[in-house]
């Protein structure tokens, strides 16, 4: 592979964003009140859970290049709003950035990795996918 290091830099920044996912929102999960807490707080753990086995595959990527897993945590942002309105618009930021991430590895393993190249494929497939069901959820029912 070419660049190889650049790749382990952006595998890395794949990393740091699903831990820093985790701490997001396990921490949205214990700031929802109200008579929707009960499946808003279950769809918030399982991002948790499903950030965290996201880590540990970007974390496997980067060991079978023999790079080194980053210790770091992506950026975590408090704005001390917690209505489910602003966690859901933190919530599209944070999987619209890391879509970002996915997109940039894509183009470098592109022709260079059919392994990378489908594991980049497959996780744009799911951010997408959590993009939209994001923004349904921020959408209001038609009068």
């Amino acid at each position: 592979m070419k660049a190889k290091n650049d790749v382990v830099d952006c595998l890395n920044a794949i990393l740091e964003s699903e831990l820093a996912g985790v701490v997001r929102y396990m921490h949205y999960s214990l700031m929802v009140f109200g008579h929707n807490r009960i499946p808003i707080v279950k769809w918030l753990r399982d991002q948790a859970t499903e950030s965290l086995t996201h880590a540990s595959i970007a974390g496997e990527h980067i060991t079978t290049l023999e790079g080194h897993p980053s210790l770091k945590i992506g950026k975590l942002t408090e704005t001390h709003k917690h209505s489910v309105n602003d966690i859901l618009k933190e919530s599209l930021s944070h999987e619209r950035e890391q879509l970002d991430n996915l997109n940039k590895l894509l183009k470098l393993v592109e022709g260079e990795s059919t392994y990378l190249e489908e594991y980049a494929r497959d996780m744009i497939c799911e951010e997408e996918l959590h993009v939209s069901e994001i923004e349904k959820m921020m959408r209001t029912q038609p009068k």
